[in-house]
């Protein structure tokens, strides 16, 4: 999916090792509490949105450990809550046909008409680059940082 993100490292530390180091702990990422619990042998870092009034889109990142020898690798894969995914899943669509409209009217369309074409495209591209803006700014730079957190504690 567009908003999911898999990341891949080399650790020397051990798995219970790691696991030590990360079950149980917090991360502060924009004043947001996100926790990292074990389960299915899969490290899992939700976020505590149980009182959050404002709304955020917010990623669950699973953390899977697998022994190589005398060295671990984490694979780091986020995605976007389920409750979440609603409103920027439909953004991103509502795009899609604004410009595929451009593009047709730009195929199809009569010279007269043009004027709508670079609008539609203009308009789609515009609203567009907003939200990923946005989204650089809030939900992927949440991933960046709970990222950067479990390479900074494995490393």
């Amino acid at each position: 999916m567009i908003f999911s993100r898999t990341y891949r490292y080399q650790s020397a530390m051990q798995i219970d090792d790691i696991k030590d180091r990360l079950v149980g702990k917090h991360v502060k990422v924009h004043d947001m509490d996100f926790e990292v619990s074990e389960k299915d042998y899969v490290l899992r870092i939700i976020p505590h949105a149980e009182q959050e009034t404002t709304i955020k889109t917010l990623p669950i990142t699973h953390v899977e450990l697998k022994g190589k020898g005398n060295q671990t690798q984490l694979i780091i894969s986020s995605k976007m809550r389920k409750i979440d995914s609603g409103g920027p899943m439909l953004i991103v669509i509502f795009c899609a046909f604004m410009l595929a409209g451009a593009l047709l009217l730009f195929v199809f369309g009569e010279e007269e008409y043009m004027s709508f074409t670079y609008t539609f495209a203009g308009i789609s591209l515009a609203i567009f680059l907003v939200f990923w803006m946005r989204m650089e700014s809030g939900y992927f730079d949440y991933v960046r940082k709970i990222r950067d957190y479990i390479k900074k504690n494995v490393a």
